[in-house]
């Protein structure tokens, strides 16, 4: 009988084989949720082609003007209106100024304006947002009512009244932005934290006595930072867009500094006989636009949760 039960249990355990043991193997590390969406981000090729065009963009700016012998302002009539060449890569313009280094040096206001923006947006939009959403009742109604009355203001008509304010140039844009460019971003927290401030961590930290500031910051604002940085990012071009308008209707940056608006507008009235002045603002905005918007595109892909694998 003790025979018949070793035979028994010699079938019933049987040595494990490496294929079987190795089933049950974890093959993909553990990732938080930044890596894994850095992960996802890196293979939206459009998205990494926004990025690696905005760094060239910023690098191209702000090395660029250093690196030449030239400024925005030189001015040459000897050589007005030449064509394209190995000497003037982008032409030159009406007063013999290189088309080329006027870029660079519009897109360090084009760039500075989105530094502003993003500025902005964090530091006002994101926190007047989740004050608002996290209060809730009468606090809540009160700073959306704000943020509706600064919302039905045109941008255009802001920026006249300031220019009569205090003058026209790159400083009016800049509090045009500041002053109206938050609400979208404010809108969008809001929404953010009036969901997410009844789970339960959020609870949990109440009932340990943490203040409503550290809530805020510590727990309800990173939360909500996926939709914050994406909603930036496709804001970014927007704010380009329109300092570039400002700027073509004669309300941006002064004579002789350069902006891809202005560029554009100085342009316009030679467009028959030397469209090739208008061709490098124009594309270069375009170019900027895209990047921004490819990225914003890959950035809601990959910090979507509900695409997390």
């Amino acid at each position: 009988m003790a025979e018949v039960n070793k035979a028994v249990i010699a079938d019933m355990w049987q040595p494990v084989s490496s294929e079987e043991r190795n089933s049950e193997k974890i093959v993909r590390p553990s990732m938080t949720y930044w890596q894994d969406a850095w992960r996802r981000l890196k293979k939206d090729k459009l998205a990494m082609l926004g990025l690696i065009t905005i760094i060239l963009i910023f690098a191209i700016a702000i090395v660029g003007p250093w690196v030449s012998d030239i400024t925005y302002s030189d001015q040459d009539l000897t050589r007005a209106n030449e064509a394209p060449s190995g000497e003037h890569w982008f032409g030159t313009d009406n007063f013999g100024r290189d088309m080329y280094i006027r870029v660079l040096y519009g897109a360090r206001i084009s760039l500075l304006v989105a530094v502003v923006a993003t500025v902005v947006n964090f530091f006002i939009g994101v926190l007047y947002g989740g004050i608002s959403g996290y209060a809730g009742g009468k606090v809540d109604n009160i700073l959306m009512r704000l943020v509706d009355i600064i919302f039905t203001i045109p941008v255009t008509l802001y920026a006249i009244i300031l220019m009569v304010v205090i003058g026209s140039g790159l400083k009016s844009i800049i509090i045009t932005l500041g002053t109206i460019y938050w609400v979208t971003m404010a809108r969008v927290v809001r929404g953010q934290v009036l969901s997410l401030k009844e789970q339960e961590y959020v609870l949990a930290a109440r009932t340990l006595g943490a203040s409503t500031w550290r809530i805020l910051v510590r727990h309800l604002i990173p939360n909500a930072m996926g939709p914050i940085i994406v909603t930036a990012t496709m804001m970014i071009p927007g704010a380009i867009f329109t300092e570039s308008f400002l700027s073509f209707i004669g309300l941006g940056v002064s004579a002789p500094m350069a902006s891809w608006g202005s560029l554009a507008s100085d342009a316009l009235g030679g467009l028959r006989s030397y469209p090739y002045q208008l061709f490098s603002p124009a594309i270069a905005i375009c170019i900027t636009m895209l990047a921004f918007n490819f990225l914003g595109d890959g950035l809601r892909d990959a910090l979507d949760p509900r695409m997390r694998k």
